[in-house]
């Protein structure tokens, strides 16, 4: 039996709540790796992010500076924790937090962490207000998108549409709407959580669909699942899926990576209509939150992806189980007052030692 290799992996994202990230299922992946003996340390925003207190997700939780502050004050915390836990890995999973990473890559590889992430360049190509140019640059079919810098702009852009149409944000929220008046009201919540631009996008009717892949930063698809949502909630977040055969959503997929020589993970949000066309919605620039369904279908894409950081050559997978599902479910946690205080008071907790002794 080969040993498993000793590393540090430090992820973010462990906010496991009815909107949640990708870090929980991220680090059961790992925890699972046959590659790896993963010490995980839990890089949260906020001291009730469920994945702090749940058993064996992090061994050690560090506060981090929002991305707000300056990619400046997100380097020093981050060197902070590397002198303190020495990290081999680094894992972002908030698209709010990847403008800081990509940017610090190199600084942070001086430093021994290391990472796997798009370009800049791709980055900020795939964004939802530039869609129609993404999709013309690499012969994907899109709906039509329009930015609003004002919410006098919607009644321009609705010359050339009809409604419903979709309002979104353009790092997070979306929600279909059917008048003058829903679209305004979208905008302004939208716009007052989350900023300019606001985005207006055709509504192309049919099933959603979903691929989570990995690319190398090469062109090469590592591997790549599709997936049908069986349950959605209000928040339009997945807490039921399936995987699919989709011959057509696995071209998509290869040929998006493969034109843009995507690094990291991603996730294609897909529309197919009843005449089989195949609509790209969204590419959001990480794993999603869905991630650990791809591992139950056969490819742990968080080793993978691991691999690749650290420069190894990573063979590709070719094949995953079709049929296999995931049904997602509050739990209630049982966590310690004092381990709360700590992690509010001093920004870290150790729970290498089942929470009981405190860094």
């Amino acid at each position: 039996m080969t040993k498993k290799r000793k590393i540090t992996v430090a992820v973010s994202g462990l906010n496991n709540t009815d909107n949640p990230g990708p870090g929980v299922p991220v680090i059961r992946a790992l925890r699972e790796s046959a590659k790896f003996d993963v010490r995980i340390i839990g890089l949260v925003y906020e001291t009730l992010e469920p994945g702090i207190y749940m058993e064996g997700i992090a061994d050690q939780v560090y506060i981090m500076p929002y991305p707000s502050n300056g990619i400046q004050a997100v380097y020093y915390r981050l060197a902070q924790i590397n002198d303190e836990v020495g990290i081999d890995v680094l894992i972002p999973n908030f698209d709010s937090e990847l403008i800081s990473m990509i940017k610090l890559e190199d600084d942070l590889l001086e430093l021994g962490i290391h990472m796997l992430l798009p370009s800049l360049q791709n980055y900020e190509e795939r964004h939802k207000s530039v869609l129609p140019v993404f999709g013309e640059k690499y012969g994907v079919l899109v709906p039509k998108s329009f930015p609003l810098s004002s919410a006098g702009d919607i009644h321009q852009v609705m010359r050339e549409l009809s409604y419903p149409v979709v309002i979104k944000g353009n790092m997070y929220d979306a929600s279909v709407v059917h008048s003058l008046e829903q679209a305004l009201a979208q905008f302004y919540r939208i716009s007052m959580k989350w900023g300019l631009p606001v985005i207006l996008q055709e509504f192309v009717k049919g099933t959603e669909v979903n691929v989570v892949a990995l690319g190398d930063g090469k062109g090469r698809t590592i591997g790549a699942v599709p997936m049908r949502k069986q349950y959605i909630t209000d928040k339009g977040k997945a807490w039921g899926g399936i995987t699919i055969a989709n011959e057509e959503m696995m071209k998509l997929t290869d040929h998006i990576i493969s034109s843009m020589k995507w690094g990291g993970g991603m996730e294609l949000e897909l529309i197919r209509t009843d005449n089989n066309d195949m609509y790209l919605i969204e590419i959001n620039p990480r794993i999603p939150a869905w991630v650990y369904l791809a591992v139950g279908a056969g490819q742990n894409l968080p080793e993978a992806m691991v691999d690749l950081a650290l420069g190894n050559d990573v063979e590709p997978y070719t094949d995953y189980r079709v049929g296999t599902m995931f049904v997602r479910y509050s739990y209630d946690n049982i966590a310690q007052l004092e381990d709360y205080q700590d992690i509010t008071a001093t920004g870290t907790l150790n729970r290498e030692n089942n929470g009981k002794e405190k860094i």
